[in-house]
């Protein structure tokens, strides 16, 4: 039987009550990006880009230009002073070639095909106005696509994910190393631009796959083997971590056992989002919530879904939505829950997962811990409308909710009363208008 919690039909706190289906795409659809307050793109296996009005689900464009799956897209906004604001978007293909496109016409403004191996991530840097594309090697263009440099062959594994970090500097995952990069302008006055590889971090036991940005102090890694690793911006010092599943030093009486119970893809972190406060991970088939500053898990549902977690979003208020390989969207309420005096403390994810630290460890974290606060994740709504994996969603606030899927659709989730009130009032102005026809007949 499936440990993984259930809601009814009666979902009284899930707003999502009407559905629009987008057609388009002929494969998985692995992406979507916001462009603004009411449009996004979507992108997948099939190679072409859509944009999508996010209210009508309108089809506004339809991008050609790549011949195989696109592999990552960012979106920029220019604000040069000099000229008017345009929203571009970049992607980036498995044939070798990133195309810039202009999202107010639809039309594709540069195409790069000088690229030995696929670009696996693109990172938009505002404040230089650069881009950055990372695969084998890490290379920086401006707006127009121009190189403006580029590092050495790196691996052949490439780089995985990239994050901006204060004071010019990049956090770039190759394997299980972090390798921090500074950008610096050149001091000939030309407007060539040097990389150059400060520092590589060798912290992590296994391959990261997942980095995230909390502020301009800190960023957060978290690696196939379900380790959390909290960084500090500046000095890329480590701040605090969560061992992996299979840290020997901590349990080795147990150490086969957990090896046989635990697979890696069952602890993998698959996906990290956070606020100020707190960071969010999907780990695995769960989902867990990490506070900073109490350097602990406060929060868990260890079954969220009956598949992995692929993708996890903080809401503005204290809800969490998450989605996963079985075809569902789910939202969580971060709750306070009250504590008996006698009852430990969960110190991390050893303890989440039924495997205690030591006695004296776990007494001592009770006491510390003991006028604290314990959170628990309640299911408010389950969002049932996908056939497959559902890759990842964008939040758009009170027009609702874009997911997209291996089923090869997109799904806008709307605010039934919402939508109702909207029909009421377009009627009762056109029935208005109608009234002062007649009148002036």
């Amino acid at each position: 039987k499936s440990s993984v919690q259930t809601i009814g039909e009666e979902q009284i706190q899930n707003p999502y009550t009407e559905l629009l289906v987008l057609k388009g795409h002929q494969d998985i659809i692995r992406f979507l990006v916001q462009i603004d307050d009411y449009r996004f793109a979507s992108a997948g296996d099939d190679g072409i880009i859509f944009l999508w009005n996010a209210q009508t689900g309108e089809k506004l464009y339809e991008l050609h230009g790549h011949t195989h799956k696109i592999t990552a897209i960012a979106p920029f906004s220019s604000s040069d002073v000099t000229e008017e604001k345009t929203d571009l978007i970049i992607t980036a293909s498995a044939d070798r070639t990133v195309i810039v496109w202009d999202c107010t016409s639809g039309r594709q403004v540069q195409k790069v095909s000088c690229f030995h191996s696929t670009v696996k991530c693109l990172t938009v840097l505002q404040r230089l106005n650069v881009w950055l594309s990372g695969g084998s090697d890490l290379c920086v263009w401006n707006r127009k696509l121009d190189l403006l440099c580029k590092t050495s062959h790196l691996t052949d594994a490439g780089i995985n994910a990239l994050v901006e970090l204060p004071k010019n500097c990049v956090a770039a995952a190759v394997g299980k190393e972090l390798i921090i990069f500074r950008l610096s302008a050149s001091n000939n006055g030309s407007e060539g631009w040097n990389i150059l590889e400060v520092m590589r971090l060798v912290d992590h036991q296994d391959n990261i796959s997942s980095l995230v940005s909390v502020n301009d102090l800190t960023f957060v890694t978290g690696s196939h083997i379900g380790e959390l690793i909290v960084w500090d911006a500046l000095d890329w010092t480590k701040q605090a971590s969560e061992c992996n599943f299979w840290d020997s030093s901590v349990h080795p009486d147990v150490q086969p056992e957990i090896k046989l119970s635990q697979s890696p893809h069952e602890t993998s972190v698959q996906h990290l989002t956070s606020d100020e406060e707190c960071v969010f991970a999907a780990v695995g088939k769960g989902i867990y919530v990490y506070n900073l500053q109490m350097k602990r898990v406060i929060a868990c549902q260890r079954t969220a879904h009956d598949s992995s977690v692929l993708h996890i979003e903080k809401l503005p208020n204290r809800q969490l939505i998450s989605c996963s390989e079985d075809g569902s969207v789910r939202i969580w309420e971060l709750r306070e829950k009250q504590q008996l005096p006698a009852e430990p403390v969960p110190t991390g994810f050893f303890n989440m997962w039924g495997f205690g630290r030591a006695n004296k460890q776990a007494n001592q974290a009770a006491k510390m811990h003991e006028n604290t606060p314990v959170y628990f994740l309640e299911l408010v709504g389950d969002l049932i409308g996908h056939s497959s994996a559902v890759q990842m969603f964008l939040y758009f606030g009170e027009l609702g909710l874009a997911t997209c899927s291996a089923d090869h659709l997109i799904i806008l989730w709307k605010d039934g009363e919402r939508e109702s009130s909207l029909r009421s009032l377009t009627l009762f102005k056109k029935l208005a208008q109608n009234g002062d026809l007649q009148l002036k007949l």
